[in-house]
């Protein structure tokens, strides 16, 4: 009888566990604040100056949290290289890096050659403002200051286009 009681309990445990995940994946996407006004946040970029969202207002903004120790980031780099370099002037791109040191992130620009934004999110709270699970993820700001879009997983130039063209 004890082990009959053990095994429903585990059971439960376990079908109380899948439920609390679906539901907090679910809350994982409104989480990312689709529809709603982005939050703004100033942060150092490579030259140690602060930037905020706030100051591309009246620009469509693609936001990519990134790490230079993530595989799917680094691959992803080339294309929203070329991204910016083909839509920079209308669209304006800003890679966020988690945690990472000015210096790391100045070893992995100068070895790829990039000349996109970084920005430094140290603390990570803009990580957390956001509601970024892992990284590479990528966010759309309408020129409202809108988030229109949100993409988990390395993205191509021609996907980025996608996402943004109607923006």
């Amino acid at each position: 009888m004890k082990n009959k009681l053990a095994r429903i309990l585990v059971l439960l445990m376990i079908i109380s566990a899948f439920a609390y995940f679906a539901i907090n994946l679910d809350k994982g996407n409104s989480a990312s604040g689709l529809g709603k006004k982005a939050p703004d946040f100033q942060l150092e970029d490579m030259e140690g100056e602060r930037r905020s969202l706030s100051e591309f207002k009246g620009k469509v903004v693609v936001l990519n949290f990134f790490a230079t120790w993530c595989g799917p980031c680094v691959d992803e780099a080339p294309e929203l290289e070329k991204f910016e370099q083909e839509y920079g002037q209308e669209i304006q791109l800003l890679i966020i890096d988690l945690g990472e040191t000015r210096d790391r992130v100045k070893k992995f620009t100068d070895t790829h050659q990039t000349t996109s934004t970084y920005l430094f999110d140290y603390k990570m709270d803009v990580k957390d403002q956001f509601a970024v699970t892992g990284q590479p993820e990528t966010f759309v700001i309408d020129k409202d200051g809108v988030i229109r879009e949100h993409y988990k997983g390395p993205i191509t130039k021609e996907g980025l286009f996608d996402l943004v063209k109607e923006y």
